[in-house]
């Protein structure tokens, strides 16, 4: 529980999101099409959150390190936990794509 407690309050191991890219991740990008369109991660993969349930084959190795954003952290939270609850077995909530932008790139 304690362990559950710290992940919640972000006060859990750090992701090296950098290595989690250079192994191969796949930055997923939950923003709407418009959102996406106004700046992005470069390479990123772009699905609502709206239609991540009904897309989920292009996500096709369920194995696979995937790192969700948004703006802010919230909508990628919540893909993440659409993701889990669908099997995939490696997700990180990456949170704002910009602030994700800037762990990726040290």
């Amino acid at each position: 529980m304690m362990n559950s407690l710290k992940q919640l309050l972000g006060l859990g191991p750090k992701t090296d999101y950098a290595q989690l890219v250079k192994d191969g991740a796949i930055i997923l990008d939950v923003r709407s099409k418009g959102e996406y369109a106004g700046g992005h991660i470069k390479g990123s993969i772009n699905i609502s959150l709206d239609t991540l349930g009904s897309q989920l084959s292009k996500l096709k190795d369920k194995n696979k390190p995937i790192i969700t954003c948004c703006a802010s952290g919230m909508r990628s939270a919540s893909a993440k936990n659409i993701l889990k609850s669908n099997g995939y077995t490696q997700v990180h909530n990456g949170g704002g794509w910009y602030g994700l932008q800037t762990k990726i790139r040290q």
